[in-house]
């Protein structure tokens, strides 16, 4: 099936000066502007942004160029170990922004209209909900099930694209790991979804932002990015790969069968050429960033590895045993279970009042029973610990009362 475009993102049929300035473009010839009201190429910056403005709406080519490098190498490293074929990265195949959550207002538009479906996962966190909500788009579940690791239920998946809601959903989101169950797509998911996705003209959106954060993973555990199958779109960012939420720099690739990521390609330009969210000043320290990268994503998971370590040594010496924590492949949270006869709310409320702390219990991520607790594993070693202590000191307390 084809992969249905927003209305709000038309053809837009060129008019005869734009088709000759393309085909000047395409034969070398640079021409000159008459209305050029771009004061950067008079002479006219600042010291203190000395650019010439480029006006790329996918992010200035030299910035593309470079994270196009560090994730061809990146890709190469991770499907050498996994015994497959790296595949370049384009930098043409990238889009610049803010957030991953701009760029799934990008998505949003360019694939749906007012009154249209997005899929997302559940337990899931609550943002592609938000976004879609201000989009004028309804976001509809599909469940992660959890029996000893979590699992995709491709099943409702297909009945969810076959049923009353089929014909508005034009997307489906992935992520991968996931939040905040940890869990990554398996090969056989993968498989499954790509091919229902192309049989009912729905895009994937695969969110890869904790990808590298590898907790207990499984051997073949593979990125989305550069998925041919289906039109695919790739979601990363500096705000995980950096542990730096302040450093807004995010990115889509895109890719899929040639003439439907061409064609998504020119829709999102003009997404990207109304929107041109990528300041040059931070595209200037796109090198410097990505030459830490490697170093900082490392420091990161010798952070969370030990701490979930060190969880499950205190989970096991517990007296009471009653909490257990559900296996978690990759990222950066747990899912803490604790007796149902504890109510979520009740328990955060004890943590509020004898230990000064609070959390984010099951039903903020639409788990389907209570007994659920998030939990961080980023704190310094001392404060994890304490947290878990203060975590099963609650839990103790209630079930004596």
């Amino acid at each position: 099936m084809t992969v249905h475009f927003s209305s709000r993102v038309g053809s837009r049929t060129l008019n005869p000066i734009a088709v000759a300035e393309l085909e000047a473009k395409a034969a070398g010839v640079a021409l000159g502007k008459l209305n050029d009201s771009n004061p950067t190429r008079h002479g006219l910056s600042s010291d203190e942004v000395p650019w010439v403005y480029s006006a790329e709406p996918r992010g200035p080519r030299h910035a593309r160029e470079s994270l196009a490098d560090y994730l061809t190498g990146l890709h190469a490293l991770e499907a050498a170990a996994a015994g497959r074929e790296p595949k370049p990265v384009d930098p043409d195949d990238l889009y610049l922004l803010s957030s991953t959550s701009e760029a799934y207002s990008w998505l949003i538009k360019l694939l749906c209209d007012a009154g249209d479906a997005v899929l997302a996962p559940k337990p899931g966190y609550p943002l592609i909900e938000s976004i879609a909500g201000l989009e004028c788009v309804d976001a509809i579940e599909y469940q992660l099930l959890f029996d000893g690791s979590w699992m995709i239920d491709a099943a409702g998946i297909e009945a969810l694209l076959d049923g009353p809601d089929g014909g508005r959903i034009r997307a489906l989101v992935l992520i991968n790991p996931n939040n905040p169950s940890g869990s990554y797509v398996k090969a056989g998911e993968r498989e499954r979804i790509v091919a229902l996705c192309r049989e009912h003209g729905v895009a994937l959106i695969a969110d890869e932002v904790f990808f590298d954060y590898a907790l207990e993973p499984f051997d073949d555990r593979s990125r989305l990015a550069g998925e041919t199958g289906v039109l695919t779109f790739a979601l990363d960012g500096f705000s995980k790969m950096l542990a730096a939420p302040n450093a807004k720099v995010g990115w889509i690739q895109v890719s899929g069968p040639e003439g439907d990521a061409a064609e998504a390609k020119r829709r999102l330009d003009v997404i990207a050429d109304d929107y041109l969210p990528m300041s040059d000043i931070i595209a200037s320290r796109m090198d410097a960033l990505l030459g830490v990268a490697g170093e900082q994503t490392a420091l990161v998971l010798e952070r969370v590895r030990g701490n979930l370590a060190r969880l499950h040594e205190l989970l096991d010496a517990d007296p009471l045993g009653v909490v257990s924590v559900l296996r978690a492949e990759g990222g950066w949270n747990v899912l803490l279970r604790f007796p149902g006869v504890i109510d979520e709310n009740a328990l955060v409320l004890r943590l509020i009042a004898d230990h000064g702390l609070t959390g984010q219990p099951g039903y903020f991520f639409d788990m389907t029973s209570n007994g659920y607790l998030a939990i961080s594993l980023l704190p310094e070693p001392d404060a994890f610990e304490s947290n878990v202590r203060a975590v099963l000191a609650a839990v103790a307390a209630m079930l004596e009362e």
